[in-house]
């Protein structure tokens, strides 16, 4: 006869036999053993500051350059060791081999390995015989012959001569071979050394397309003889040099355009890099690539162009149609001396050393007569707050070199500072400490003005310089720089840089610019619709 049992009999029961041993509670899941990560291959092939290690089922097998002592496969572990096995593109297996753990990696060399792709390996934690789960499949490659380079070429530049005028553009084709890791990139410079490195992208570094040519534009900034530089570089990092000479005519009928610096009739921006170098960009330019990157080494002021205040709008003569450049050192406790760099028909920073020019001792008035300069009156250009380059305000040189400073808060005019020029004061009220100066450069009426911009709440603001009938200005209007028609709101910390070289899109308007915080290079038409180029080298 059958018996019913109620649930509460079989608990009891059950905890009985569980206090009783009899029944056992189901055993924790063992905790995992040693493991190992992050496979490499070194010293591995680092042309874009990433090794390409290929540790992914469809990766890019990495590429190794060195024949001896050969690759070092490296990963990270837990374990006492580690095994290795190499495999050939055969699938014959070339290693199998134990290293023990060092300070939580582990790796082993492979000596003598044929040039070629497709070999694949794998690594294994040992803590006991036959434990522990592999890494991926890892692949990579041995190339140890460089690339050839089969030509440098420019149709607007042939190296038999004639061709187009110095500061105009020119195409220049690289083509190379490389039957082993493949043609990654060309590093090159022009009149200058292209450096160590790998492909990165920047200036003086552009990738190869499939076929292992690459195209770059580039303008010589003086006429006569160029030499460029090119270096190929494969996948693995091996490369080859070569070289391209050629010469650059003389333009005699040279554009003219305020704010060019490198003769080809269209105004620039320059600004430092993060290397300390010095970018040359031009206005008409889509992007932030520069057509001059001059060295940090290049310099007056120790080695660096970060830190230094760079200046230019006029030339002074008609003969060198392109702006002459002012640098200063903005940095407290620096020396009192102005550098000029003299446009001669030339990009002038990297063909001179600069002259030195020195603050005005003698004033005038706006007339340019000679007066008694006051007290307060800066002896050097280390007492100076501001400085730009205005522009001329001589009616027989309209392309003249003429600077505004502030000086105990107020606008001083430095007339032709290159040739120990005077000072003519401008305002007498004091106001203009906490204003940044931006000299837009004349409008196509000769009218000149002046933007300012106040630190405290980036007011940026306009103030007419107009001109008048007999040649001469009014500037009257700079007495109050509070008085100024407001143009918009640009803070100093969303815009620690603003400036202006002219018409940079050739649209009849005076353009600003700016850099912002994360050293993005935006341009305006006029101070508005802001058009982001990139990212700054």
């Amino acid at each position: 006869m059958s018996r019913t049992v109620s649930p509460r009999l079989l608990a009891a029961c059950a905890g009985t036999a569980l206090a009783a041993g009899l029944l056992a509670a189901p055993a924790a899941q063992a905790a995992p053993g040693p493991g190992v990560t992050a496979p490499a291959v070194l010293p591995g092939s680092y042309l874009n500051a990433t090794a390409t290690d290929g540790c992914t089922a469809t990766g890019t097998p990495g590429w190794v350059s060195v024949s001896f002592p050969g690759p070092i496969l490296f990963a990270h572990t837990t374990a006492p060791a580690a095994r290795f096995k190499v495999w050939d593109a055969t699938g014959a297996k070339v290693v199998d081999t134990t290293a023990e753990a060092q300070y939580g990696g582990v790796q082993t060399s492979i000596a003598d390995l044929p040039t070629g792709t497709g070999y694949t390996w794998r690594v294994w934690p040992e803590y006991r015989p036959g434990s522990g789960k592999p890494t991926e499949t890892c692949r990579f490659g041995v190339d140890t012959t460089p690339p050839t380079v089969t030509g440098v070429h420019s149709d607007d530049f042939p190296e038999s001569g004639g061709g187009k005028y110095a500061g105009q553009p020119g195409v220049f084709t690289f083509s190379a071979t490389d039957t082993g890791s493949g043609v990654a990139c060309f590093r090159y410079a022009l009149d200058g050394d292209p450096g160590v490195g790998g492909c990165t992208p920047g200036p003086g570094v552009v990738a190869a397309d499939a076929d292992g040519t690459a195209s770059v534009t580039l303008k010589p900034g003086s006429w006569g003889h160029h030499h460029l530089d090119v270096r190929a570089l494969d996948q693995a990092g091996n490369t080859m040099p070569s070289s391209y000479d050629f010469s650059a005519r003389s333009n005699p009928n040279p554009p003219k355009a305020l704010g060019d610096v490198d003769n080809d009739g269209v105004p620039d921006i320059l600004l430092p890099d993060s290397q300390g170098n010095l970018l040359v960009i031009s206005g008409d330019s889509a992007g932030t690539a520069p057509s001059t990157v001059v060295p940090a080494a290049l310099s007056p002021l120790g080695g660096t162009w970060t830190g230094t205040q760079v200046v230019h709008k006029g030339w002074g003569t008609a003969s060198a149609p392109a702006d002459s450049i002012f640098v200063r050192d903005t940095a407290a406790g620096s020396n009192s001396l102005l550098y000029l760099y003299r446009n001669q028909g030339s990009f002038p920073v990297t063909v001179q050393s600069p002259g030195v020019v020195r603050h005005a001792s003698s004033c005038t008035d706006l007339a340019n007569l000679a007066v008694v300069c006051p007290p307060d009156h800066a002896t050097s250009f280390q007492d100076v707050q501001q400085l730009v380059a205005f522009g001329s305000i001589d009616p027989a040189q309209p392309y003249g070199l003429n600077l505004l400073d502030v000086e105990q808060g107020d606008l001083w005019l430095q007339r032709d500072p290159s040739r120990f020029g005077k000072s003519t004061r401008l305002t007498t009220t004091g106001l203009w400490n906490g204003y940044d100066l931006i000299a837009p450069g004349p409008d196509a009426q000769g009218n000149l003005a002046l933007w300012s911009r106040e630190q405290a709440t980036g007011t940026l603001r306009a103030h007419a310089v107009p001109k008048l009938a007999d040649g001469g200005y009014d500037f009257s209007g700079l007495a109050d720089p509070a008085n100024g028609t407001v143009l918009g709101s640009f803070p100093v910390a969303a815009y620690p840089t603003l400036g202006s070289s002219g018409d940079l899109d050739g649209d009849g308007q005076n353009d600003l610019y700016a850099v912002t915080p994360d050293r993005h290079l935006l341009t305006y038409r006029g101070t508005a619709a802001p058009k982001d180029r990139g990212p700054l080298a």
